[in-house]
């Protein structure tokens, strides 16, 4: 069988394109290009199969690869033909076939049955487009400008079959000689018409009156204009802030059903919730932060329900759980520490119980085999945390260093652990059922479910003592300064060795993908930014603000010299103390604060050593925090202007972030002042972009072909101009809120959001509209006048009004998804909204550690029911054009 292939592709001297071929059963082929005129380059294969997948790849003089297509291109060929003329279009990421192409529009269309394309000796062209519509009444045919194709009548437009999801094809007969010219259009099924022509010139193709060759025109991209294209809005709660009338004093897996019913109520079509992996490290309080989990696959046991597992209480505990349960559900709060150690005391005493049925369930055999991988290590890891006391591996007793083998035998029924580990694979198993039988649930209402994936891990976590060889356990992983904190963020992460996951093609990072996407139909990807440079600090800071990006062109020594900035080790590097400063910093306090100093012979201080990183302050004051002192001596540990880091035998220089608001810069000359805030400015905004942007195409790429997921990025905070790019060219899907903007604006304006956003009022780091509308009155005044459109003085509070306004201008737009925390559909209803308005908080970034403990005042129930405010929100939704 011959291949013919044709792509127009204008490249630079010395450039290529490369025809990369994988046959089905059958080595990868590479098939270099060759050009013929006006950007047209041809190849001619041999192919012994009749399905092929591949790509092009553009490559310089030494092979090296520029660019490559990320989305395969796939072919069946009919059996009649032995030759092919193939006319190809490069295959972008960002096409909408691509990305519309998810779980999100596939749950939609699960009674799909693709159709048989006949193909006929006599035909000349099979036409094939890519165009997943979200109308299930909608089909795609073609008109043109030969009789063939129906002289441009829409009356006798060719009909094409869907042969796969989002496939389109059309085998025909051009006897005609002249140039086609044609368009896809839609055709409405019920209306029995045409009801839309694509955007944009007509398409081309040549006439094909060579006899036993099919030609086959492979278009991308349908032209979709914006109301043809797939938009909703959805509600997001994380689960354990759901209250129902069944809970336990928290949202459990199961009470998705009843925020299904709500949202579906409401013409809402997509629910996004917070991380739900395990994070029990210590059984406390702690424990409530969902972006610190143990295990990447593990769910959470706080999210099982005791009434619906597969076994029932025992009669005598009956009484006992109705006691605890009711207390519980009553709290406005969650009281972490009850609930769960209770769900625990329960979920025991069940196993215990039926423990001989629970081991001979065929199904929970099955998913300990499915499971295994991740079950096993996981199970273990949890024994030896409750044996130990401490989910820090490294002090443990027994197994600090993980060894599989040795880790086999607690999965044995002769082991001693035995009878705990199962109870651990037992819980996650009614786990995984309770949440599939949530999300088919979920999805017989039409409705899509929206997780949450976490930038970083856990330090004490399974994945972190199995493969510590992909983290860098020597470092954490944060944020730099920003609107929530003037020190930056630590959270405690290690942060990840790319190199380390690059050499297995991240399956690390896939298999991760693949867990979620048992359940999600598209995913928020936490702090995106992680995956083109982390934020990252020394184990000796306890601060944000002592960090630095990783990876970064750092400063060399010779910089400095080529600068002419006289570079000094311990004036740079270390903290700058003075009298004055110590004076600004400790008032009548200085003499305190001396007893962690020693005086230099030029009249300045430097830290003891015992003293000297805030890690140390910080274990130094860890019983007397309160002391007034402690704060400000590690706030003075970060008064440097660089930080050092030793790499490959040198030591390089990272400048310290807002290097210029320091009190050691104030006391440098205007000139040395100059220099160092131009190097700084170079350094932050000027020599990394390329290398981030590199870092992040080597990864992102290849991680997210490995999902069918409709993938979001949170690219919030100090945003790299790269960073939009890669966003953009890969398809993922951008957040906007509205008082978060990029640049100098005050406000982001919902109005201009494009397709590939999703957009919002509030985050779950952010206060909640109620809270901001009184935050800051001179902005809350602007806000009121400019933003909403308002004359005269804001009211003091948010008016259901106003809270109305806001949701509307996040609706009536061209974003993909407008999605709001339920706190604000409850703030535009005066009836409905929590009395106490600073209990709906879910988290504050400037504080770590965080009690997440934020529950919905009303009862699930309570929203199903009421009709009026439901069908509100269903008039909002259905005119924007959003169901």
């Amino acid at each position: 069988m011959k291949l013919y292939f044709n792509i127009e592709y204008h490249t630079k001297p010395g450039e290529k394109l490369t025809l990369v071929i994988d046959e089905k059963d059958s080595a990868v082929r590479n098939h270099t290009m060759f050009h013929t005129e006006n950007g047209l380059w041809k190849c001619e294969v041999d192919c012994f199969s009749k399905s092929i997948d591949y790509k092009y790849q553009l490559k310089d003089e030494r092979g090296n690869i520029l660019r490559e297509e990320f989305v395969k291109h796939h072919l069946n060929f009919p059996h009649n033909y032995k030759e092919f003329l193939i006319f190809d279009e490069w295959n972008s990421k960002n096409f909408p076939e691509n990305y519309l192409n998810n779980k999100i529009l596939r749950n939609k269309f699960t009674q799909l049955k693709p159709q048989k394309l006949s193909v006929l000796k006599k035909h000349t062209h099979l036409l094939r487009i890519e165009a997943p519509i979200y109308n299930p009444d909608w089909e795609i045919v073609i008109i043109g400008n030969t009789f063939s194709l129906g002289n441009w009548s829409y009356e006798n437009a060719v009909h094409m079959s869907q042969t796969d999801f989002g496939i389109w094809e059309a085998s025909v007969e051009i006897p005609e000689i002249q140039m086609i010219q044609y368009k896809y259009a839609i055709y409405d099924k019920t209306q029995r018409k045409v009801i839309d022509v694509e955007n944009g010139r007509n398409r081309s193709t040549a006439p094909n009156n060579q006899k036993d060759v099919l030609q086959i025109v492979a278009d991308h991209y349908f032209k979709f204009k914006s109301y043809q294209m797939y938009h909703d809005a959805g509600v997001a709660v994380p689960v354990f802030s759901l209250r129902t009338e069944n809970g336990f004093g928290v949202g459990e897996f199961s009470d998705l059903k009843k925020l299904g019913d709500w949202a579906n109520n409401a013409s809402l079509g997509i629910i996004q919730i917070l991380p739900i992996n395990d994070t029990t490290a210590n059984y406390s309080w702690t424990d409530s932060y969902p972006y610190a989990a143990v295990s990447v696959y593990a769910l959470h046991p706080q999210y099982i329900s005791i009434e619906n597992l597969d076994y029932e209480l025992p009669k005598d505990l009956i009484e006992e759980y109705e006691n605890e349960k009711s207390k519980l559900n009553s709290l406005e709060l969650i009281d972490y520490e009850k609930m769960i150690s209770s769900k625990w005391k329960y979920l025991k005493a069940i196993f215990n119980l039926e423990k001989e049925k629970i081991y001979k369930d065929r199904s929970f055999k099955k998913f300990i085999k499915d499971s295994e991988e991740w079950l096993l290590p996981y199970s273990a890891f949890c024994v030896l945390r409750d044996k130990y006391k401490t989910p820090n591996f490294n002090i443990w007793k027994t197994h600090k260093k993980y060894i599989a083998g040795k880790i086999a035998p607690f999965f044995s029924s002769k082991n001693k652990d035995f009878d705990a580990s199962m109870l651990h694979a037992w819980v996650q198993f009614q786990l995984h059922k309770q949440l599939k039988d949530a999300v088919e649930y979920v999805h017989s209402l039409g409705i899509s479910l929206k997780g949450d994936l976490p930038i970083g891990i856990y330090r004490y976590s399974v994945e972190a003592w199995t493969e510590p060889e992909l983290f860098g356990m020597d470092f954490q992983a944060g944020a730099p300064p920003d609107q929530f904190t003037e020190i930056g963020q630590n959270w405690e992460f290690p942060t990840y060795n790319w190199e380390a996951m690059k050499n297995d093609n991240y399956r690390w990072w896939k298999n991760r993908f693949k867990a979620l996407e048992q359940y999600f139909d598209a995913m928020r990807i936490d702090h995106i930014l992680g995956f083109f440079r982390i934020w990252r600090m020394p184990i000796s800071a306890t601060q944000g603000i002592l960090g630095y990006f990783y990876p970064t062109i750092p400063v060399v020594l010779e910089e400095f010299k080529a600068r002419h900035i006289p570079f000094d080790f311990e004036r740079y590097c270390k903290p700058f103390i003075n009298d004055q400063i110590l004076w600004k910093y400790f008032g009548e306090g200085t003499f305190k604060a001396l007893h962690f100093m020693d005086k230099n012979s030029d009249g300045t201080y430097h830290f003891k050593e015992e003293f000297n990183t805030q890690r140390k302050l910080s274990a130094h004051f860890k019983n007397q925090p309160e002391d007034e002192i402690a704060e400000k001596l590690v706030s003075l540990c970060a008064n440097v202007l660089f930080l050092s880091e030793e790499k490959n035998g040198e030591t390089v220089y990272h400048p310290r972030f807002n290097l210029f608001k320091t009190d050691s810069y104030q006391y440098l000359s205007d000139w040395e002042k100059q220099s160092l805030y131009e190097l700084y400015q170079d350094y932050f905004y000027k020599r990394q972009d390329y290398l981030w942007k590199e870092k992040a195409m080597e990864k992102l790429p290849v991680i997210l072909n490995a999902t069918n997921m409709l993938i979001c990025g949170e690219d919030l905070g100090l945003v790299p101009d790269c960073v939009p790019e890669v966003m953009d060219e890969l398809a993922i899907v951008a957040l906007k809120v509205q008082r978060m903007p990029p640049g100098n604006l005050p406000f982001y304006n919902p109005k201009q959001a494009s397709y590939l956003n999703v957009v919002t009022a509030s985050s779950h780091d952010s206060s909640t509209l109620r809270q901001w509308w009184k935050e800051n009155e001179v902005l809350t005044q602007t806000y009121f006048n400019q933003q909403l459109s308002q004359h005269g003085e804001a009211p003091k509070d948010l008016t259901p009004y106003l809270a109305e306004i806001i949701m509307k201008q996040h609706l009536y737009n061209d974003a993909v998804l407008a999605i709001f925390p339920i706190q604000e559909f409850l703030a535009t209803d005066g009836n409905l909204a929590n009395p106490k308005m600073d209990n709906e908080r879910i988290n504050n970034p400037a504080v770590f550690p965080h009690y997440w403990r934020y529950r919905m005042h009303l009862n699930v129930e309570n929203l199903i029911e009421n009709s009026g405010f439901n069908a509100k929100i269903s008039n909002w939704v259905n005119d924007s054009g959003r169901k």
